[in-house]
């Protein structure tokens, strides 16, 4: 364990970590399969749409595809799972279809989320380390009130974790060396990918990211930095002021 001294900023995966991904998702998916699929049920959708998301983005990591933003691939893998049910996108406006891929822009925060990050605050300089585009943080955090000090991440570095340069290059951007920065995630791989570019890690439980049945990151895989049980926790450990 660490005593965080040397620590001067911290990074932040956000999906499932800052906010609740399945449940804002699901949220806006019942108006939308009511009206063009009304047998699938919104939840297993949701996760079927997130399914997607890594092997879209390894297309990406793999060079064979160049770097897109996270919501142009929202958008092509909400179109392929609205077709693994059947339903043609064809016949869905265009506009009826990017406003449901910018639910991902409207997702809240886990209700510890607002209050521990304004704490971290006060003493570290806080970001997103996020495979999430630009814009997506910008309205994530203005709905949210997230307090980022600075918008950083995959559009930013031109790559998708855990390929090692996100890591690096948000460090380098930063000014810091990386034992100076902290990846925070409630994902252990994440944290690994982090720890191997040479940045402090906390993990941070999130139990029901994935819904009542998760069996994932349940727990710490390795000996991280910090763990925490939510993001007072973390501050506390940390020694910022309440």
């Amino acid at each position: 364990m660490s005593d965080g001294r040397q620590i001067k900023a911290l990074l932040f995966d956000v999906f499932g970590t800052v906010v609740d991904w399945r449940t804002g998702v699901t949220r806006e998916l019942y108006p939308f399969l009511n009206r063009f699929a009304p047998q699938v049920d919104a939840a297993e959708f949701a996760d079927a749409w997130r399914r997607q998301y890594s092997p879209a983005m390894e297309e990406i990591r793999s060079g064979r595809r160049p770097f897109v933003p996270l919501d142009v691939l929202h958008r092509e893998n909400l179109k392929k799972v609205l077709s693994d049910y059947g339903v043609d996108s064809s016949s869905i406006s265009a506009q009826e279809i990017e406003d449901l891929n910018f639910s991902w822009h409207r997702l809240d925060p886990w209700p510890d989320s607002v209050a521990g990050l304004l704490r971290l605050k006060r003493r570290f300089m806080i970001a997103p380390l996020s495979n999430g585009n630009i814009r997506l943080m910008m309205d994530m955090a203005k709905r949210a009130a997230l307090p980022w000090d600075a918008i950083l991440g995959a559009e930013v570095a031109r790559a998708y974790k855990p390929s090692p340069e996100v890591y690096s290059k948000t460090v380098e951007i930063l000014g810091l060396h990386p034992a100076e920065v902290c990846m925070v995630a409630a994902h252990n791989g994440d944290l690994a990918a982090a720890r191997l570019c040479g940045l402090k890690t906390a993990f941070l439980v999130r139990p029901t990211e994935h819904g009542p049945g998760q069996t994932s990151d349940l727990h710490a895989e390795q000996h991280w930095d910090f763990l925490a049980t939510d993001m007072n926790d973390l501050a506390t450990q940390l020694g910022c002021p309440t």
